[in-house]
């Protein structure tokens, strides 16, 4: 089977490649870095000719809301616009968990945005939703930093390692489309203040978190349901304690 990874080259995108390709598919990457432009377009045809399967793992280069808007609106219909053209069999794509329930963050409605066009695309689909990554735990203590101090919502959390992302990604891309979403999550729901000290901790980082109900995530107020799945989900197999273990090694 031919796979064309966009984002090829990125954190998620490069494990994606490198597991389809251990599997024995023909996987292509691509990304600015090869020629091709999502957002213009520009080498996207040639891009899909061919290819039984898209994979958009691709993100925004600024997080300001209107440009994440502008941005998955602009990729996303380039990409599907290109695959219809072609014949691709099979659309996947890569969002969050809980973003249809996060209508103030300045990020998340943009992935919805995104996911209301796959699904009004015309092309057969996957959508695999995943919690937030064990690799940006840091950013987001550092973006929750005020004063010192970390303020962070007591509420559930349930983070996971971009291996076991990659590999839901990968094994979707090989499975027929379910033309919806999928949910995947780390093996472990704990509290987000309580990884977010324990991400620190392992890392010798002695900034106080503290557990601030009023605490927003990129501008949502949060609850136990808003970042964690409701229902089915498929949990990742790294555990957060071992990971940090990793990291420190």
């Amino acid at each position: 089977m031919k796979i064309v990874v966009f984002g090829g080259t990125g954190l998620i995108g490069s494990q994606v490649v490198r597991l389809l390709g251990q599997a024995g598919h023909e996987v292509v990457a691509q990304s600015p870095s090869t020629g091709v432009n999502t957002v213009t377009g520009e080498g996207v045809a040639g891009a899909v000719a061919g290819a039984d399967v898209v994979v958009d793992v691709t993100n925004s280069p600024s997080f300001a809301p209107d440009d994440v808007l502008a941005f998955f609106r602009a990729s996303t219909g380039n990409l599907l616009a290109a695959e219809k053209a072609a014949g691709v069999g099979h659309h996947v794509a890569l969002s969050v968990v809980g973003a249809d329930r996060s209508p103030d963050s300045t990020y998340l409605p943009a992935k919805v945005a995104q996911e209301k066009l796959i699904a009004a695309g015309g092309v057969p689909y996957t959508i695999v939703r995943a919690t937030q990554f064990f690799e940006f735990l840091g950013a987001i203590a550092d973006s929750a930093t005020d004063g010192g101090a970390v303020h962070i919502a007591p509420v559930a959390f349930q983070p996971m390692a971009s291996a076991d992302v990659a590999r839901a990604v990968a094994d979707a891309a090989v499975a027929p489309p379910v033309n919806g979403a999928v949910e995947t999550a780390g093996p472990d729901r704990l509290g987000f203040d309580q990884a977010i000290r324990q991400a620190l901790a392992a890392k010798g980082d002695h900034r106080t978190v503290v557990a601030d109900p009023a605490a927003t995530y990129f501008g949502q107020v949060q609850t136990d349901e808003t970042v964690v799945p409701i229902g089915d989900y498929r949990p990742g197999a790294v555990h957060l304690t071992d990971w940090l273990a990793a990291q420190a090694r």
